[in-house]
C-alpha cells in the first residue's frame, strides 16, 4: 500500500478485537502507517488482561508509543466507550470466546448483541467519524436447497439465507439498522475464509462450503488483502456501503483438494493410498 495521506497521519483509531488474527495485523499495520493504535480486546468477560500483552512485530519505539491496550467486553459498555475515547476511527470484528468456538443460536444472539453495544457506543462517541464493519461473504451469498436459486449478479446488495451465516447476516443487519438511525458513517468489509496457519475445520465459514462450491461462490481472502482493503476503506472518503472482499474462487476440483489437505494435513494424499 503507499504510504497513509499526510491527513492520517495523527489519526488516532480504534481496533476491535485486536487479538485475533485480523485485528492484531491491522493494528501493526496502522502503527506503522503513523496511527495511534487503541487496541480493544474483547475478553467477553472473562479475567483481564495481563499487563505483558504485545503485539508481535511492534518494534520501533514510535509505534510503540503509539500503542495503547483496552479491555473492552462487548457485554460492558463503558469498557466500549472508554476505548473508543478520542478517535476518529474504528475497525471491529467479533471473535468468538475460545471456549465456544462453534456458531449455533447462542452464538448468533451473542454476536447480534455486541454489534449492537459497539454501534451504539460509536453513536455516543462524538469523535468518531468512520466505522468499518467486518462481516463475512456468507452474509451476502444467497443459498437455499436449490443451486439454480443463486442470482447470477450476485453482488452486495444480496443478503444471506444460509443457515450457517446466520450469525453474520444478522449482527450486520443490526449494525446497519443501528448506524443508519444513529447517522454514523459505516462501511463493511464482507470478506471471503480468511487463509492462514490458524485456520482450521472448525471455522463456522466451513459450515457452508460443500453448498457454495456447488454454487461456485465458495471465496477466500489472503490475510494481507483482507487488512489492505480495511484500510482502504477507511482512508478513502468516497467509501460506503458493503464491499465483498475475496482474491481466490475455490471452483476446481484442485482447489477444494488443497484446501481439504490444508485443513487436515495429516490425512494421506490421493497418491499415497
Amino acid at each position: 500500500m503507499a504510504p497513509a495521506p499526510a491527513s492520517f497521519h495523527h489519526e488516532k483509531v480504534c481496533v476491535m478485537d485486536a487479538s485475533g488474527c485480523l485485528g492484531s495485523t491491522l493494528v501493526q499495520r496502522l502503527l506503522q502507517r503513523g496511527y495511534t493504535v487503541h487496541a480493544a480486546v474483547q475478553r467477553h468477560g472473562w479475567p483481564p488482561l495481563p499487563s505483558d500483552l504485545k503485539f508481535d512485530g511492534v518494534a520501533a519505539a514510535n509505534e510503540k508509543e503509539k500503542l495503547k491496550i483496552f479491555h473492552a467486553d462487548p457485554f460492558d459498555y463503558q469498557s466500549i466507550v472508554d476505548a473508543l475515547k478520542g478517535c476518529s476511527g474504528l475497525f471491529y470484528a467479533f471473535e468468538p470466546p475460545e471456549d465456544q468456538p462453534t456458531y449455533d443460536e447462542l452464538m448468533a444472539e451473542v454476536e447480534v448483541r455486541a454489534a449492537h453495544n459497539v454501534i451504539e457506543a460509536c453513536a455516543q462517541t462524538d469523535t468518531i467519524d468512520k466505522v468499518v464493519f467486518t462481516s463475512s461473504a456468507t452474509a451476502v451469498v444467497w443459498r437455499d436447497v436449490n443451486p439454480q436459486s443463486v442470482p447470477s449478479d450476485l453482488d452486495e446488495k444480496h443478503w444471506s439465507d444460509l443457515w450457517e451465516a446466520v450469525s453474520k447476516t444478522l449482527a450486520e443487519k443490526t449494525a446497519w439498522a443501528l448506524a443508519m438511525d444513529r447517522g454514523i458513517n459505516m462501511v463493511s468489509i464482507n470478506g471471503g475464509l480468511l487463509m492462514g496457519p490458524h485456520l482450521s475445520i472448525d471455522n463456522p465459514y466451513l459450515k457452508g462450503a460443500a453448498e457454495m462450491y456447488e454454487c461456485g461462490t465458495f471465496v477466500t481472502v489472503d490475510l494481507n488483502f483482507l487488512v489492505d482493503a480495511h484500510i482502504c476503506v477507511f482512508e478513502d472518503v468516497s467509501s460506503y456501503g458493503r464491499y465483498l472482499c475475496f482474491n481466490h474462487v475455490i471452483n476446481r476440483h484442485e482447489d477444494a483438494l488443497q484446501l481439504a489437505r490444508l485443513l487436515t494435513p495429516s490425512a494421506p494424499s490421493p497418491a499415497q493410498r
